[in-house]
């Protein structure tokens, strides 16, 4: 890549509406252009156009399901893209606190892309880091044998990322906590366990996630962790 293709690059994913729709995208799922116009209160026409120039970019896709058209991520390194762009917003802009000064909302647990991100994800990947279950390698975590042994321990096998051509476990800097979470195949694993353990609940038109009461238990028990 040369000074011009990362000018035209930041020119792309920079402008308003279109850094609004990057930014909805984040909670990983995938919208019809209908639905991201009316999010971001502009004309369908002008959202069509909009993604048109995003999809030439090489920063979304497109999915035909039936009579409809869903676009999302083109792949997850945009995601870890946008998230980090997110970092460049100084500290402290926007954190939602209780009366006790505790941090809420997104900041404290929130989906990023397809893994677990803000206080609360940065929180268990420390805790798997102190563990030794994980080791930070670069830009990525390395999983030990005694990782691997944990994981299998919660319904999370080796084999299943045998064939993936995914990064398996990569250090995502979190915008809210500006400490790494854990991101790439292994991080979106363990946020679908954990959803389907029931740690976590959604929060209707956010990315917020909601620690429940088994999710706060079950933590506790796996890694000594007391999230309130």
């Amino acid at each position: 890549m040369n000074e011009k293709h990362f000018v035209h690059l930041m020119a792309l994913v920079c402008e308003p509406v279109r850094a609004k729709v990057l930014w909805k995208l984040l909670d990983g799922r995938a919208y019809t252009a209908t639905e991201l116009a009316h999010w971001v209160d502009v004309s369908p026409t002008s959202m069509s156009n909009h993604l048109l120039k995003l999809r030439k970019g090489g920063v979304l896709k497109v999915v035909r399901s039936g009579r409809y058209r869903y676009y999302s991520f083109a792949n997850s390194q945009v995601a870890y893209a946008v998230e980090s762009l997110a970092n460049l917003v100084p500290a402290g802009v926007d954190e939602k606190q209780n009366s006790n000064g505790a941090t809420t909302g997104v900041t404290y647990c929130r989906s990023c892309y397809d893994h677990l991100a803000g206080y609360v994800g940065v929180a268990i990947t420390e805790a798997i880091v102190k563990r030794g279950f994980l080791k930070p390698s670069g830009k990525d975590f390395l999983v030990s044998a005694k990782g691997w042994e944990w994981l299998a321990l919660i319904g999370i096998d080796k084999s299943y990322f045998l064939n993936s051509r995914r990064p398996l476990a990569r250090q995502c800097l979190d915008w809210s906590e500006r400490r790494p979470h854990l991101a790439g195949h292994l991080g979106a694993a363990l946020l679908e366990k954990g959803r389907k353990n029931q740690w976590f609940k959604p929060v209707k038109f956010s990315r917020e996630l909601i620690v429940t009461s088994k999710g706060r238990q079950e933590l506790y028990t796996l890694l000594e962790l007391d999230f309130q």
